[in-house]
Order: C-alpha cells, then sequence, then structure tokens
C-alpha cells in the first residue's frame, strides 16, 4: 500500500501514462537489484513515513509548513538594527544613493569601490546593490526593516522552492502524458527542506542585510537547476528543442553569479545530475571496463544518451564565457587580502597550508553538524594555525576524511542505484557550491564564514535525510528515531531564535562572540568600538587593550584607542600608538591624521604638518584632513594657508559646517567683513538650517551694521 500510494497509482496506470529517467542499472544483483529503481526509490522514501505523517504530504501542504518553520526561526530578526558590515555595504555605501547613476553599479564593487581601486575586494554583486538600491527608494530611506523583512521571506522562497528541488534530487524526473512531473520522495523531500529551513547556520545569511547576496544567489541557483531539469524534459518529447532551457539555466546562473560568485556553481551541479540521472553514468562499472579493456566502452550509458554531450559543451562554453567576464570587469587581478583575514594562506610551508585548509574544511563540517558554535567573524586569532601534524586537532581532519572517503565509496561502490545516485547528488550539492570558498583556487578574505554554507548546507540536509532513511529501515526502534528527528528540528528552531536576536544590534552580536572566539581580536575591537560609541570610554579602552594584545598588529584598535587616550588628554601614549599604527601601515591615512592632531596638541607645529600631509598624499580627498590642517596653520598665525585649508575641505565636502564656520570666523577676526559675509551667505545656501553658521554671519552683519539683516538671521535661529 506504501508503494502504491508513493507512486500515485496501480502499477498499470502508471506504465502507460508515466515517463521516467530512472532506470535501474543493468549490474545489480539480486531480484531487489533488478527491480525498477523507481519502486526502490518508493521503498527508501516509505521508511520516513513514521517521521512525516501522510496527513501533511500533499505538495500544498507541504510548502506551507516548510514556509512557516521557517518564518518561525527568523521572524525575530525583522525589526534589527544595521549590524557589523550592513553599515559599509548599505549606510555608506554611495551606489544606494539616488544621485548616484545606475551605471556607476557595475564598475563597482559591492561596497561601493571602484573595482580597479587596490583596496577593492573584488565582490562584483551589482545585482544586489541594485535590489538594495530599490529597497532604499520603495520604503523611503535607509530603514532595516524593510531590509529585514526581504532576507526573511527570502529564505522562505528558497526554503519552499527546495521542496522541488530535493523532490527531483530524491525521486528524478518523471512526468504523466500530460506533462505534470510527480513527486516520488515526497517525505524525504519534506523532511530534508524542513531541516534547511532550521539549520542555524543560516542566521547571518537572514538576520544580517548584506546576507541578501547569499540569499538571491542561492534563489537564482535553484531556479537554474530547475530550468535545466525542464531542458531535460524537453530533451525526451519528440520535435522539441533542449537547447533554450540550457541556455536559460545558464542565463540564471549568470544572475546568481552576479548576485554572489558562489551562483555561477550552479552549473557543476546540473552537469552532475545530467550525467548521473539522465545519462545513467556507473563510475564503478566504467573503470571495470576500463581496467579490463572491455570492447562494449563504447555502449556505455552516457555515450549512447542524446543530446549529453551538446548539452555538456553548452555548460561548459557558457560557464566559461560568463566566467571570463567576470574576470575582465574586475580587472584581471585577484583581490588583495592581509594576513590577518586568512592567515594559512600566507604559510610558507605548502604541508602547513594543506593542513589549516582541511581543518578550515572540518570546522565548517562540525557547524553543519553542531550549529551551536556560531559567531559573526573567524578571523584574527580566533583559530590558531596548526604548525606541525603533532596539534591534536589533525584529528578533526582525519574524522573528516574518514566521513568523506566512506561516503565517496558508497556513492561510487554500492550495488544499489538509487542509493550511489543519492549520495553522490548530495555530496556534489554539499561541495561544488563550497569550492569557491576552499582555497583551492585563489585566496579568500576569510577563514571560516557562516554565510559561504547557506547553499552547502543544502546537500548537507539531503544526507541526513537519506541517513534517516537508511536508520529507519535497518531497525526497529522508529518511534524513537521519530523522536530524535523531530528532537533535532526544534532544538535548531529555538537556536535560530536565540542566534536571531543576538543579531538585532551589534552590542548583543559582538557580546555573543567573545566566548566562542576569546583569542579574536576583532571581537574585541568591536565591543569597543560599540562601547565608545555609547560614551563608556573606560570599558572601550580596557576592550581595545585586548584587541592589540591579542594582535599586536592590529592598527585599527591603536587608532582606535589613540583617539581615546587624546581626548583623555593621555597624549604621550597616544602619540607612541599613532606612531606605531603608521609605522605598521604607512598608508593609513586615518592614522597619520589623528597622529598630527596629538602632536598639534603637544605644540609640536611641524611635526604634525608633516603628519597631515602625509596623510592627504595617502587619501587625496579628505575633507577632515584638510580642515585639521587649517586649524594648524590658523594657531600659526599662516591665515591665507588656513583658509586656503578650510576652502578644500569644503570643495571636496561641501557640508563641511566647521570649516565653514571657521572661514567666517577667521576672516571676521582679520576686519574682512565683506570677504566672511559672501563665504557667510555662500555656506548657508548650501547649509541653510546650520545655527552655528547663521549665529556667525548674524556677527558679521552686525559688526557690518547690517542691523536689519541681522535680526532676520537671527529671528530665524
Amino acid at each position: 500500500m506504501i508503494v502504491s500510494r508513493a507512486l500515485g497509482g496501480p502499477r498499470k496506470e502508471q506504465s502507460t501514462q508515466v515517463s521516467t529517467f530512472w532506470v535501474s542499472s543493468q549490474h545489480n544483483a539480486g531480484a531487489r537489484g533488478r527491480r525498477p529503481a523507481v519502486f526502490r526509490m518508493a521503498e527508501w522514501d516509505a521508511d520516513l513515513d513514521h517521521i512525516i505523517p501522510s496527513s501533511i504530504l500533499p505538495p500544498l501542504w507541504a510548502k506551507l509548513l516548510v514556509g512557516f518553520v521557517s518564518l518561525v526561526c527568523f521572524a525575530r530578526s525583522y525589526d534589527g538594527d544595521f549590524v557589523f558590515d550592513d553599515s559599509e555595504a548599505i549606510v555608506n555605501n554611495k551606489d544606494l544613493r539616488a544621485e548616484t547613476p545606475l551605471g556607476d553599479l557595475w564598475h563597482h564593487d559591492f561596497w561601493g569601490n571602484q573595482l580597479s581601486s587596490n583596496t577593492s575586494h573584488k565582490s562584483y554583486r551589482p545585482l544586489t546593490v541594485l535590489v538594495f538600491r530599490m529597497n532604499c527608494y520603495l520604503s523611503g530611506g535607509f530603514h532595516p526593516l524593510s531590509f529585514h523583512v526581504v532576507n526573511i521571506l527570502l529564505h522562505s522562497g528558497i526554503s519552499i522552492l527546495l521542496v522541488d528541488v530535493f523532490s527531483v534530487l530524491f525521486g528524478g524526473l518523471q512526468y504523466t502524458s500530460k506533462g505534470r512531473r510527480l513527486n516520488l520522495a515526497p517525505r524525504s523531500s519534506l523532511l530534508a527542506a524542513l531541516l534547511f529551513a532550521v539549520h542555524p547556520v543560516h542566521t547571518e545569511c537572514v538576520a544580517a542585510v548584506v546576507g541578501c547576496a547569499d540569499l538571491l544567489a542561492a534563489l537564482f541557483f535553484l531556479l537554474s537547476f530547475l530550468g535545466y531539469c525542464k531542458a531535460l524534459r524537453e530533451t525526451n518529447k519528440e520535435g522539441t528543442q533542449s537547447t533554450f532551457w540550457v541556455l536559460l539555466s545558464i542565463l540564471l546562473g549568470a544572475v546568481a553569479m552576479l548576485c554572489k560568485e558562489q551562483g555561477i556553481t550552479v552549473l557543476g551541479l546540473n552537469a552532475v545530475f545530467d550525467i548521473l540521472v539522465i545519462g545513467k553514468l556507473n563510475v564503478l562499472e566504467l573503470v571495470r571496463k576500463v581496467l579490463h579493456k572491455d570492447r562494449s566502452l563504447e555502449n556505455t550509458g552516457v555515450l549512447r544518451t542524446e543530446g549529453l554531450l551538446f548539452r555538456m559543451s553548452l555548460l561548459a562554453l557558457g560557464g566559461t564565457g560568463v566566467l571570463y567576464v567576470r574576470w575582465k570587469i574586475m580587472g584581471t587581478g585577484p583581490p588583495a587580502f592581509t594576513e590577518v583575514d586568512n592567515p594559512a594562506s600566507f604559510a610558507s610551508s605548502m604541508l602547513v597550508r594543506a593542513i589549516n585548509y582541511n581543518y578550515y574544511y572540518s570546522l565548517n563540517a562540525w557547524l553543519l553538524l553542531c550549529p551551536w558554535w556560531l559567531c559573526f567573524d573567524w578571523s584574527m586569532g580566533c583559530i590558531p594555525l596548526i604548525k606541525s601534524v603533532g596539534d591534536w586537532r589533525v584529528i578533526a581532519l582525519a574524522a573528516l576524511w574518514f566521513c568523506l572517503i566512506g561516503l565517496i565509496c558508497q556513492a561510487l561502490c554500492s550495488e544499489d542505484s538509487h542509493k550511489r545516485r543519492i549520495l553522490t547528488l548530495g555530496l556534489g550539492l554539499l561541495i561544488i557550491p563550497f569550492l569557491p570558498a576552499s582555497n583551492l583556487f585563489f585566496r579568500v578574505g576569510f577563514v571560516v564564514a557562516e554565510r559561504v554554507l547557506y547553499l552547502p548546507s543544502a546537500g548537507y540536509c539531503m544526507l541526513l535525510t537519506f541517513g534517516f532513511g537508511v536508520l529507519s529501515k535497518h531497525t526497529k526502534k522508529k518511534k524513537l528515531i521519530a523522536a530524535f528527528v523531530l528532537g533535532i528540528l526544534f532544538i535548531n528552531t529555538l537556536r535560530c531564535v536565540i542566534r536571531s536576536g543576538e543579531w538585532r544590534n551589534e552590542e548583543q552580536l559582538f557580546r555573543s562572540a567573545l566566548s566562542v572566539c576569546p583569542l579574536n581580536a576583532k571581537v574585541h575591537y568591536n565591543v569597543g568600538k560599540n562601547l565608545a560609541d555609547k560614551g563608556n570610554q573606560t570599558a572601550a579602552i580596557r576592550y581595545y587593550r585586548e584587541a592589540v594584545r591579542l594582535n599586536p598588529k592590529y592598527v585599527h584598535a591603536m587608532n582606535n584607542l589613540g583617539n581615546i587616550l587624546k581626548e583623555r588628554n593621555e597624549l604621550q601614549e597616544a602619540e607612541e600608538l599613532l606612531s606605531l599604527a603608521v609605522q605598521i601601515q604607512p598608508d593609513f591615512a586615518a592614522a597619520w591624521m589623528n597622529l598630527g592632531i596629538v602632536q598639534n596638541s603637544l605644540k609640536r607645529f611641524q611635526a604634525a604638518e608633516q603628519s597631515y600631509r602625509t596623510a592627504i598624499k595617502h587619501r587625496r580627498k579628505y575633507p577632515d584632513c584638510y580642515y585639521n590642517l587649517g586649524r594648524l596653520y590658523a594657531d600659526l598665525n599662516r591665515h591665507v594657508d588656513a583658509l586656503n585649508a578650510w576652502r578644500n575641505a569644503t570643495v571636496l565636502k561641501p557640508e563641511h559646517s566647521l570649516a565653514w564656520n571657521n572661514m567666517i570666523i577667521l576672516l571676521d577676526n582679520t576686519g574682512n567683513l565683506a570677504q566672511a559675509e559672501a563665504v557667510g551667505r555662500e555656506a548657508l545656501e548650501l547649509i541653510p538650517n546650520d545655527h552655528s553658521l547663521m549665529f556667525s554671519l548674524a556677527n558679521v552683519l552686525g559688526k557690518s551694521q547690517k542691523y536689519k539683516l541681522c535680526f532676520i538671521i537671527v529671528g530665524d535661529i
């Protein structure tokens, strides 16, 4: 009864009205091996009957359940703030402002910087930036609520879409005579989608606004895969061409890549699916034939499948073309990262690099398996380098590869064709989207990043679901397994709710990382910065000092600590810290400017001028530095130089109120009332509601005996 329900009707009816791409392999032994794969697949899915009730198997109910659960997990983040990278990607990104031409989005990186700049991370995601800009326009400004709602809805939509994707991966492509695709694995696809929807490792992508890039890439990744499946369906119909759907799939893959770089990997998954499911490739059988020089090699299913080589050629050419265009746009040069971003990639020994890369893989696997240990940033000493094979952490590498080799052997050597396909597709969905973050092809700017696991986690959920099915089949304690699965779903949901709350504001987010990565200097730096922004300088100093202790070359922590010490009039230590910062990083313009301010306070005017000039040398458009340089010249009674410096500041930043005000006051004090009035009027045209400018201009008008105008301006204050 279970099998007939899973197949949708009596066998006779299916044999005449249903076409399928699942075909049993010839080498299978025994009665079970000779049965059609659709029957074996239905039996595998039926093993989950005690976990997934039949009452929620209809597609609409299944998708409603997945969508509802995904909303429950992350709804708590809907009214969160802009946190961590959100400020740079959203609030400070000039590409999101209406005055920036839309064409600039195609020449800038994700953060609004020129791709040709040496400081650009080459993260080319123009479609994600376009979505951000549309969000700002429709919501009327930089309101975090609208951004968070979009992310939550995207994750819910992706989770729902995965019900269809998993039904294809588990159950294959089978259609009725009317062209309607059948879901032959309703229980497996629903359970895998639920596991994906509630996985806590997704919290960063959903609760952080910048995670929209991963969500959009995942959405078009899945649409590209489903489009490719449509091409495979059309290939099986007489008189129709699959080329359109293959090209559409490539186009959707390119769109996914323009949302985030991982998106292009869908073409690899499409190829694997085509070769395994449509081409019916059996690697073990192929190897046997090659070793035994079997003359029947030319009759291998892959070679017989009509159109397979053509589709593979389209995928290869399309993928190569898209990557080439992407490479040309980014300036053909790789992004520049520092040692603190990815210390293993800077190790001189290839063995040390290989060991640490594999250790990073094991940590990613652990985050999928046990997502209770989550952190917003894993760099700067959070994961110390493994420098010898005697390090006990090498055990994690051994465990990872023991599991992977076991799965790969089963995927290649199992006599059950359905088991081979499920394991291979699951491993493909796990590994292929992760490849851009693996350090294998190019250096990446992080050690571990939870956001890059969003798509690979779908493969993990697929393998986990298959594992639950195997356990259910080989044990009589089915209720215990059902309770275990439900427990995982409940615990992960609870963890998602808790973690979403931690992402609501920076204070909770940064403090949550202290227990996970106490050796991470960036965690202490961000906690200190958050405290400093709230005016708690004493506590901020403590965290900044710890950040510098953990990473003696952390110039940003030195710069911020030096600023606080300057405000507390601890000028000698401030100068030492800032001098060390510019010695470590000579092009650190902000540290040079702050050093100049400290030197000015210490009456070391010549050194201060030199520091300001050096800052401007490294950052030519630096209005604040010109303003401080003008103050130095004013203290030295070099009035013309001061006015020129402040004028440069207002040219670079027309709304620089302090520079305008200082020009008015200096001209007033030197008796140049007419020029002071002209400058004041010019400033008020640009900043009409600035009370300090109004007051300074009113003083000038009063001294010029223009009392009527003076009273008008005073009345507006």
